[in-house]
């Protein structure tokens, strides 16, 4: 059985759209840190995506943990022009693209940015490499909001709208369990 403890990056505090910026995350709070870290386990590999707030909090949790190469797939949602913006700039301009991106997740994407379909189809691809090649292991991942609720709609099989009603906190464990080729989720969005 391989195990996928995916782990939402260290707060960023900005109140935009924050997909592709490399902001850095907030790790001054230790001992939810270190209480994150004693969660998971001992053995597992840890990997993130190529952005410096995931790759801050795998160091963070590391500890003795093998870790591996970062992961450009494992990026969260890229915006597009609407990165770094809030919803009422972007809603001001675009009110109908926005709203149809956020009620109707699918195809629509902002412009220049990717829809959430091709979001899930990236990230799917860069966990199933992670599965076949790590068979049977821990893999601690240590990634985003979107990147993370696109494995929960993968396993429970939800609609896109159906997942964004889950709540993904800063440094709160996924874990989805794979016996072969069934996906269970364990739980979500767990703070230790």
């Amino acid at each position: 059985m391989t195990r996928l403890h995916l782990v939402r990056h260290g707060p960023t505090h900005a109140k935009t759209m924050v997909g592709w910026s490399d902001l850095p995350a907030d790790l001054s709070d230790t001992a939810a840190i270190s209480r994150l870290s004693d969660f998971l386990p001992a053995s597992g590999l840890v990997i993130s995506s190529d952005l410096s707030r995931t790759i801050a909090t795998a160091d963070a949790i590391q500890g003795t943990r093998q870790r591996l190469d970062h992961d450009p797939d494992l990026r969260e949602i890229h915006f597009g022009d609407w990165e770094l913006r809030n919803f009422k700039e972007i809603e001001a301009e675009d009110p109908e693209r926005i709203r149809a991106y956020w009620e109707h997740p699918g195809d629509v994407r902002p412009p220049n940015g990717e829809s959430w379909n091709e979001v899930a189809s990236r990230v799917d691809r860069g966990i199933d490499r992670l599965i076949s090649n790590h068979t049977g292991k821990d893999l601690i991942i240590v990634v985003h909001f979107g990147v993370i609720l696109t494995q929960v709609q993968r396993a429970e099989k939800l609609t896109a709208s159906e997942v964004f009603a889950h709540r993904i906190d800063n440094l709160s464990v996924t874990s989805i369990h794979i016996d072969d080729k069934a996906w269970s989720l364990q739980h979500i969005n767990h703070i230790p």
